[in-house]
């Protein structure tokens, strides 16, 4: 039948995915997604069709996390404007959830780009609910939550609150459910429902999920200077898709102008656009630039001599980093009298105190890698391994080491407000069924000692969703921050570190708030970057920031180049930050400048 569209409507579609073991496997096909239509007919994803909600795993009793998945979602405008959504729970397998019979699953979203979790809400029966649906009556002001059990009975409740378990009517038969959905929708879509919205909502919610691109480049059109440095100091606009903004240099031609000879001239220039071209080193994983004294270094896991040694470069400018001709240089080395025998895993370069600091971890002949912390001497050299103190383990506060059951790895180093603190990867039992996962933790530390905590480690996150503990990965690790006026950002990834399922998640807190209380911390549900975001890179992860010599916040981290390669590779882009000021991490040097707008122009008026 053919359906009428009132102008300026367009839809939103929920679904999930059909698993594909080889590309899209359990974890995250059983998430929800999002597809938009301006017809009604064709539906294109939003996020390029990878998850956005995704359902918490289940502690068990032995501290072993249980992966969950959802199904069958549903989408319902609620009273005052804003919007549910109902899932049913089931294992990451897509069989059924035991301890989540007789219930779905709400959240609650303004607009498509910000969800609460609102938790279960039980409809009465302690058998599985196999399909669900929703509906406000504006003539009584109740929901109709109309939904089907295993054995194809039907039933509805009824309530005012639909964020009020307890309002929730007891469960009563029902006799009809509406037709099932036909429509042609993303690649592997399994649909749930649709809803109309407003055109210009739409594009909101289209504008955050798709893709960031370049669209415009402008500069003034005349600009009056007295040298080649003030030439020099003209910048370009560049404009993105979703309306925000970024400064880039400029290389001038300036052989037509004569700075002796006031006049006007008309002077070409090229937008300025550092290459980083993936891969930048292939074997070298868990990267980090630094920069320090004038210099850039690079530091890494270093897959290509079996995880053993520290090994350091240095260059001029971070590309140079990675060219065939700059040299490697060991500073720390298999050491049986120190049990330094295996797994130098993701060093980085700190300045704790005024004082640079390198924090690794390293393991001895029994594999247990645990974090490690050593000191440059004073006047030394980064690239002599004479110029670096004896490494120290890090301690508790009551000096015992950080863990003597377990693994500890990844730590990074952050100060905001005057507080150090630490961070890191923690796990127990790990290959065994008792395999917690590795959950990130955080604690306070004195600068002038930085190798003890100052506090008790306090549990930040755990790989509770579905991209996180993907295929039994159960990944929170590789944690790195940075810190701007009013936020802290803490990125760490999850999945398969050496596969295309890693992906990299992201913890905000204010800068005012206390950070060793988890309520200050808010944990994004959905990856900032995965093999979906970015362009021929798949599984990129465990990263670190630096400032490149124009200033920008650019991201380095590891990935793979197809989704069956497992030879971790080094990658940089710039870190953007969209119209509300919020960290992109997702565009690509492909879409960071189209190529065609990078040619400009402009008068140049000398003095």
């Amino acid at each position: 039948m053919k359906q009428i569209y009132r102008q300026k409507e367009s839809e939103l579609l929920i679904y999930t995915r059909h698993p594909d073991r080889e590309q899209y496997p359990d974890g995250l096909a059983r998430s929800i997604h999002f597809g938009w239509s301006k017809d009604g007919r064709i539906y294109q994803p939003l996020n390029r069709n990878y998850g956005i909600l995704f359902a918490e795993a289940v502690i068990n009793r032995n501290n072993t996390i249980c992966a969950k998945g959802l199904k069958n979602p549903w989408v319902f405008e609620m009273a005052g404007g804003s919007y549910g959504i109902f899932a049913i729970r089931v294992n990451e397998d897509g069989s059924e959830d035991q301890e989540s019979l007789g219930c779905v699953f709400l959240w609650t979203t303004d607009n498509f780009i910000e969800f609460n979790q609102r938790g279960m809400l039980k409809l009465g029966k302690d058998i599985p609910v196999q399909w669900v649906s929703c509906q406000y009556l504006r003539t009584t002001g109740l929901y109709k939550i109309l939904w089907e059990d295993k054995e194809g009975g039907l039933f509805y409740n009824t309530t005012s609150d639909i964020t009020n378990p307890s309002d929730l009517s007891a469960p009563q038969p029902a006799i009809k459910r509406g037709k099932v959905m036909e429509i042609q929708g993303p690649e592997g879509a399994v649909p749930g429902n649709c809803i109309k919205v407003k055109s210009d909502f739409c594009d909101r919610i289209v504008g955050k999920w798709r893709p960031v691109r370049n669209t415009e480049i402008i500069v003034p059109e005349k600009v009056e200077v007295s040298s080649e440095e003030d030439l020099n100091q003209i910048c370009a606009t560049a404009f993105y898709s979703d309306g925000s903004s970024a400064l880039k240099a400029i290389r001038w031609d300036q052989n037509c102008v004569n700075y002796k000879l006031p006049g006007e001239y008309t002077v070409n220039g090229t937008v300025a656009d550092r290459k980083y071209p993936f891969p930048l080193a292939r074997g070298f994983a868990d990267p980090v630039v630094f920069q320090w004294n004038g210099s850039y270094y690079f530091i890494s896991t270093n897959d290509n001599v079996n995880d053993v040694g520290l090994y350091v470069r240095q260059a001029d400018t971070p590309e140079a980093l990675f060219y065939e001709s700059t040299k490697h240089h060991l500073i720390l080395e298999y050491n049986e009298e120190y049990d330094f025998i295996q797994t130098f895993w993701a060093p980085e370069f700190h300045i704790i105190g005024g004082e640079l600091y390198i924090l690794f971890a390293v393991g001895g002949k029994k594999w247990s890698p645990q974090c490690h912390l050593m000191k440059l001497k004073k006047g030394g050299n980064i690239l002599d391994k004479n110029s670096w103190e004896k490494p120290i383990r890090i301690q508790k506060r009551d000096g015992s080491w950080l863990t003597d059951k377990g693994i500890t790895l990844d730590m990074t180093y952050l100060n905001v407000k005057g507080v150090s603190y630490m961070i890191w990867s923690y796990r127990e039992h790990i290959g065994t069924d008792l395999d917690t996962g590795s959950m990130l933790y955080i604690a306070t530390t004195d600068e002038t000692l930085p190798w003890k905590l100052t506090s008790d480690p306090v549990l930040l996150s755990r790989p509770l969703y579905g991209w996180e503990n993907v295929e039994g990965t159960i990944n929170n690790e590789g944690p790195y921050a940075f810190v701007t006026d009013d936020a802290v950002y803490v990125t760490y990834s999850g999945g398969a570190a050496n596969g295309y399922t890693y992906a990299l998640g992201l913890l905000k807190a204010k800068t005012g708030d206390d950070l060793l209380k988890p309520e200050s911390w808010n944990k994004s549900v959905t990856p900032v970057l995965s093999y979906y975001s970015l362009e021929h890179r798949y599984g990129p992860g465990h990263n670190s920031f630096f400032e490149d010599p124009e200033g920008n916040l650019m991201i380095a981290y590891h990935g793979v180049e197809s989704i069956m390669d497992h030879i971790r590779c080094s990658g940089i882009h710039r870190v953007h930050f969209d119209i509300n000021g919020n960290p992109v991490f997702s565009l690509s040097p492909e879409r960071d400048l189209d190529p065609k707008l990078s040619k400009v122009k402009t008068r140049v008026v000398v003095k």
